[in-house]
């Protein structure tokens, strides 16, 4: 079976928003959307999520910014990379704010601030690099990766960073296998109170 990429429309947003929660839970029960959304039952963050990636707002999430792989016909990963010059914290709050939540209701901006790495707006970052169970190394996500690096340089961009969960071994053992290098961590009591891991690390990829 051959894997194609292409770019997400509008119409994938369902699938964008599982994959996003995937990513955010990271194998745990709840994650930073379950906080930021104030929500207990899957069905409800899922709607969140979707209506997210199509906001006028151009934040971290929106579909314009993810790459889909495709097997048979079928979406089976995702990857996301976004310029933070454009996808600001602004743009990202202007999102929430245009699905009907206040992002000042929980403590997610508080964390923003904890686990701040005041990131280099000549980076490109790179996110939500999931796929769907039963498709773990067929090289689904080589083959994002590899085309997300190609439309970076074609950018101009010769640095990929991305950000994991101290404690997220999987992912984290996955980036570095890619090449990435840890370049620095935050821990955040408060980080640890709502998620149960000690706090973020920064990693960079020089291509």
């Amino acid at each position: 079976m051959s894997i194609k990429i292409r770019k997400a429309v509008s119409e994938d947003a369902p699938f964008l928003a599982q994959m996003i929660l995937q990513s955010s839970r990271a194998e745990k029960k709840f994650g930073m959307y379950d906080l930021i959304f104030s929500t207990t039952k899957d069905k409800d963050t899922l709607k969140y999520l979707e209506k997210l990636t199509t906001t006028t707002a151009k934040n971290s999430c929106h579909y314009s910014n993810f790459l889909i792989a495709e097997m048979d016909g079928k979406s089976v990963g995702t990857l996301c990379s976004y310029e933070p010059r454009i996808a600001t914290r602004e743009a990202f709050c202007d999102a929430i704010k245009e699905v009907g939540v206040n992002p000042e209701e929980s403590d997610f901006l508080d964390i923003l601030n904890e686990c701040d790495f005041k990131l280099n707006t000549r980076t490109l970052i790179f996110d939500f690099m999931e796929e769907l169970e039963g498709f773990i190394d067929v090289g689904v996500l080589k083959e994002l990766m590899q085309k997300s690096l190609l439309t970076a340089r074609l950018k101009g961009y010769t640095i990929a960073q991305t950000i994991v969960e101290i404690g997220s071994l999987e992912t984290l053992m996955y980036y570095k296998k890619l090449g990435f290098k840890e370049l620095r961590e935050i821990e955040s009591e408060l980080y640890k109170e709502k998620f149960g891991r000690p706090g973020l690390v920064l990693l960079a990829y020089e291509f």
